[in-house]
């Protein structure tokens, strides 16, 4: 395994969610799941609804990142995330009240329910709950 590390920052409009090396990195692209080792080539995709997993050593962390950007250059990595949250500081009870919340409104019958974003909420509900609980 290659001596280097990446160099990894996750940012949202608000703020910095992580910014620190890392030995690995795993997300979700528009296209489907990537990893990333050091001295990868150049890459930049975007990303879908999805848990980022990152390796420190023998430490494993996870981040809900909710779309975005990723690009890598140099070992350098960047994800421009539209919302991002690391598991350890995600409301696990919040989010499962949140996914129950939008499974009702999916199982609704009315005209008013807009599906689509019901079913937004749904998925990102389910995101959080995986990264917190460490899937």
């Amino acid at each position: 395994m290659s001596e280097h590390k990446l160099h990894l920052k996750i940012t949202t409009h608000e703020k910095v969610v992580f910014d620190a090396d890392v030995d690995e990195i795993y997300s979700r692209s528009m296209q489907g799941e990537f990893g990333i080792l050091p001295d990868h080539i150049p890459f930049m995709c975007a990303l879908d609804i999805g848990v980022t997993k990152i390796v420190i050593g023998s430490e494993v962390q996870y981040f809900a990142i909710m779309g975005g950007v990723f690009q890598l250059k140099d070992n350098q990595a960047l994800i421009l995330a539209q919302t991002a949250e690391n598991g350890k500081d995600i409301d696990a009870t919040r989010a499962k009240e949140a996914k129950e919340r939008a499974q009702a409104r999916l199982t609704e019958s009315s005209d008013d329910i807009d599906i689509k974003r019901a079913e937004i909420a749904l998925a990102r509900a389910i995101i959080r709950l995986k990264a917190a609980s460490g899937n």
